[in-house]
């Protein structure tokens, strides 16, 4: 299995779980979760995180980053620097596309809302999420998709 591979399985399977993970956060938290809205919530954002791992190096971002600072690749440190990298940039993105498109619906239906505290809140709670699941669940899908690597 060559390298593009293992990114591409990598970012299924870590932008299958952050977008699961914020789309219950963000549908529970809206106080009107349903299975239809986190459903559409999931697959829309699982589709984002799928374009964005297709033209965003995120690896090759994080690694330089991490050579720069000096930290071996697997250190504690270099997954902090990767976890961060990831987030900084998918997190800002996803979150105000799913805000803005709850935010859309709500005005829609009459709600009268601020956008910028429901995107700061929303902001917020995703970043803290999608740092801490990349922080530890990538080693873990790394591992798996090496495993699977050995299989093929």
């Amino acid at each position: 299995m060559d390298n593009r591979k293992i990114g591409y399985l990598m970012g299924v399977l870590m932008g299958g779980t952050i977008s699961f993970v914020n789309s219950f956060i963000g549908t529970l938290s809206s106080g009107r979760f349903t299975a239809g809205s986190f459903l559409k919530s999931f697959l829309i954002s699982f589709m984002i995180s799928q374009i964005l791992g297709l033209i965003i190096p995120i690896k090759k971002i994080s690694d330089s980053l991490a050579k720069k600072l000096n930290c071996r690749s697997g250190t504690w440190k270099a997954r902090i620097i990767d976890a961060l990298v990831t987030d900084l940039i998918y997190s800002p993105i996803m979150t105000f596309i799913m805000v803005y498109m709850a935010y859309s619906q709500a005005k829609a239906h009459g709600a009268d809302i601020p956008f910028v505290p429901m995107l700061l809140k929303a902001e917020c709670i995703s970043f803290v999420a999608a740092f801490f699941l990349s922080l530890f669940l990538s080693p873990v899908y790394m591992k798996l998709v090496m495993k699977q690597n050995k299989k093929l």
